[in-house]
């Protein structure tokens, strides 16, 4: 299936390069990707707000390199490499490390925020609360392989590591969801 996808991506991006209606074939591509696109830029911030102006800013970033898409992997995943690549300079910078201490400062006193409440209410099941409370590096390939249905592959070029990497960042994050499953039935 994966093959299957990687294909019709494929396909889809040689007909977005050689088109002469870049802004419908952004829309396009928008509509195709935009959540899942959103959903990996929340999942890596966990911040609304942040994860809709990284959003906007992956797909500005494709809108004017379209031309630089190698073809050397799927649509799919060029897309979450520069979702996470724009997230991560996103956090790198002063702005967010100011907005973030607020945050923190400001939730200090209270018992649950606003966004907690909701993301609460609306988790799908009690294991991807756990998956949104591990490690970033855990969190991220364990939403990449599950959620995206990434390969092993396709996740180690989106995260520039190796497979073998990959995998261990799996067995670790597997290891760790297992630990808080236990301690939420003996709790």
């Amino acid at each position: 299936m994966a093959r299957l996808e990687s294909q019709r991506n494929f396909d889809f991006l040689k007909y977005m390069v050689e088109s002469d209606d870049n802004k419908g074939l952004l829309n396009e591509l928008m509509t195709a990707y935009g959540k899942e696109v959103w959903n990996y830029a929340y999942s890596i911030t966990r911040k609304w707000d942040l994860a809709d102006d990284i959003t906007q800013e992956v797909f500005i970033k494709v809108f004017r390199n379209m031309h630089a898409f190698r073809r050397d992997a799927s649509v799919k995943t060029w897309l979450l490499t520069i979702t996470r690549n724009t997230a991560i300079d996103f956090q790198r910078s002063a702005f967010f490390r100011k907005v973030t201490l607020s945050d923190f400062v400001e939730d200090y006193g209270q018992r649950h925020s606003v966004e907690q409440d909701v993301m609460e209410k609306s988790a799908v099941n009690d294991m991807w609360a756990m998956v949104l409370e591990l490690p970033k590096k855990y969190r991220e390939v364990i939403i990449l392989y599950a959620h995206h249905q990434m390969s092993l592959k396709e996740i180690a070029q989106i995260l520039d590591v190796t497979e073998g990497t990959v995998k261990s960042r799996m067995f670790h994050a597997r290891q760790k969801l297992s630990k808080m499953k236990e301690a939420n039935r003996g709790g």
